[in-house]
């Protein structure tokens, strides 16, 4: 591989009704693909959760009608519940996208991988389209509900065309490397859940990453992606560490919000829906004030 993929699960702005502002969303993938990155729209980070299935097709669908090529586009499809799954990858495949991001069904904890092995076979299965490509998304912390390397390697046997990648977000890099030796050889994509891992995951044969700051910090990040064999990629990865640390200290995605607001010039930015709340003024200048340390901008960002 020549150079790595990064990919942004893109935080979703919402109107003071806390519908989602579709015209703001638009312009923040824009602004996104201008750096080089992939949208990973509904992803952990964009909120997905907080959003309806229909929201999720209808904000799909605005994307491409926009000019935003499929191709660049891998949507977050997994829901608790097997309909929403199936309804949701669909619609995407329908539409062309490079892949879908699949959560498993993250309710019920403790489940077995024959049952998580069902699910995802359910899924192919309803689905039925040959264009059919999951990555799918391990993330322990939050879902509770982890990914074997026993399940991924019988998915792949099952389901070798359909079964393409994985991002792991259990911020455990001997997992993440242990999936990238055992299955990263016959091609499977393996991304790390976030930029702190991403020289680690290149150099291991992985694909890149798709991190939640990335929305922030598109730029270094898909650089280092790119010039990962250069002799300053060290540098450049300790750098990214740095800034992703100032995020990792405050509730993220109401820090990715707040400096989206501040560089974006536009406060509309800063709302999330419930149970997620905004950060508060004292959480605000303290970002802002190691952010600033730093140099940390967002050019281009301001719209109008």
């Amino acid at each position: 591989m020549s150079h790595g993929r990064v990919w942004s699960p893109v935080i979703t702005p919402f109107s003071a009704d806390l519908s989602p502002d579709t015209e703001r969303f638009v312009a923040h993938c824009r602004w996104l693909l201008d750096k080089e990155l992939g949208l990973a729209v509904f992803g952990t980070n964009s909120e997905a959760n907080s959003l309806a299935v229909e929201e999720k097709i209808r904000l799909l669908d605005t994307l491409i009608d926009a000019g935003v090529p499929a191709a660049r586009l891998m949507p977050g499809t997994g829901s608790c519940a097997l309909p929403d799954t199936v309804a949701q990858t669909r619609h995407a495949v329908a539409k062309g996208v490079e892949g879908v991001l699949m959560l498993p069904p993250f309710y019920y904890k403790g489940v077995s991988d024959e049952g998580l092995f069902r699910y995802f076979s359910e899924v192919i299965e309803r689905v039925g389209d040959e264009r059919l490509r999951i990555y799918l998304y391990h993330i322990p912390p939050v879902s509770q509900v982890p990914l074997s390397l026993a399940l991924i390697e019988r998915l792949l046997k099952a389901y070798p065309a359909n079964v393409v990648g994985l991002k792991d977000s259990s911020g455990d890099w001997s997992n993440t490397q242990a999936v990238i030796e055992q299955f990263a050889g016959d091609g499977f994509q393996v991304y790390a859940g976030s930029e702190s891992f991403l020289l680690q995951t290149l150099r291991a044969g992985g694909a890149g990453c798709i991190s939640a700051t990335a929305n922030v910090n598109p730029g270094p990040i898909a650089r280092l992606a790119k010039t990962w064999q250069a002799a300053d990629a060290d540098d450049q990865q300790a750098a990214l560490v740095r800034t992703r640390k100032i995020f990792e200290r405050f509730p993220l995605i109401g820090a990715l919000k707040a400096v989206t607001a501040r560089f974006g010039d536009s406060e509309q930015w800063t709302r999330l829906r419930p149970p997620l709340v905004e950060l508060d003024q004292q959480q605000r200048g303290e970002l802002f004030a190691l952010l600033d340390d730093l140099g940390f901008d967002m050019p281009g960002l301001k719209q109008s």
